[in-house]
């Protein structure tokens, strides 16, 4: 898992670390291998969320679209660790007071998940009034425990939402690409 580095050709478009409304602002990594999940160390560019297992990076912020895409890596673990509560109140609540309600969760560097209550979700969903939250090119079987755990009352995903080119896209043309999907599914 050391050698799994965020996505960083949007670095143009964005910096996490250079966004005074961003919590990571001023947060640039000192790559050293300090962090682990499950005694695995993990590159010095994923971001700390308070979490023992779930890391991400902010990978784009556009506030006049009121969108953000998010990347995930490590364990998303509800039943032992409350991940999505660390989620939600250090990252997704900050981003919801700036308007934001569009929710790109990349999934692909998430190797499992393990769910719980509902209540983060549900709040998170309800927070977004219009807006909404996509799970991105999450594994096949995290997505069968998302479903389990009915998930998919608040979080999109699967079928058209499994978008495996999404890195040759710029971020406003994956929003743009998604918000579609998304358009479809709701009509």
């Amino acid at each position: 898992m050391h050698d799994i580095e965020p996505f960083y050709n949007w670095q143009r478009y964005y910096l996490p670390y250079e966004d005074e409304k961003s919590p990571f602002f001023e947060n640039e990594t000192l790559n050293q291998y300090q962090n682990t999940v499950y005694g695995f160390y993990l590159h010095p560019d994923w971001d700390e969320i308070g979490s023992e297992t779930l890391y991400l990076k902010v990978q784009m912020v556009n506030y006049d679209k009121q969108y953000i895409v998010i990347e995930l890596i490590g364990e998303w673990n509800d039943t032992l660790h409350n991940d999505v509560m660390y989620l939600k109140r250090n990252v997704i609540d900050v981003f919801l007071k700036r308007g934001i309600k569009y929710f790109i969760l990349l999934g692909e560097n998430l190797l499992q998940f393990h769910g719980g209550e509902d209540d983060y979700y549900e709040e998170w969903f309800e927070d977004v009034e219009d807006g909404w939250i996509v799970a991105l090119n999450f594994r096949e079987f995290v997505l069968e425990e998302f479903t389990k755990f009915h998930l998919d009352y608040y979080i999109n995903y699967g079928g058209t939402l499994q978008i495996e080119n999404w890195r040759t896209l710029k971020p406003d043309q994956l929003f743009t690409l998604v918000q579609s999907l998304i358009q479809r599914r709701l009509t």
